[in-house]
């Protein structure tokens, strides 16, 4: 499983089906890659903007659980 598939498995429950969308467009936005380029090393950069951007959406405190899971991933 890629990096990008377990960011997405991880965040489904939280963001349901707009997952796939969001985290491309955090990708491809805020890290300047593809999300079949994301690598273990992007996790800490794209847990800050799943906060921000989910937390815009959603309970932050949901926000800053989602965040804290990729982190960790």
């Amino acid at each position: 499983m890629t990096v990008y598939e377990k960011v997405v498995a991880t965040s489904k429950t939280y963001l349901g089906p707009a997952t796939e969308s969001f985290i491309g467009r955090q990708c491809k936005s805020h890290l300047n890659k593809q999300p079949d380029q994301l690598m273990a090393a992007d996790l800490e950069a794209l847990a800050m903007w799943i906060e921000i951007g989910a937390g815009l959406v959603m309970d932050k405190g949901k926000a800053t659980e989602l965040a804290g899971k990729v982190r960790v991933l």
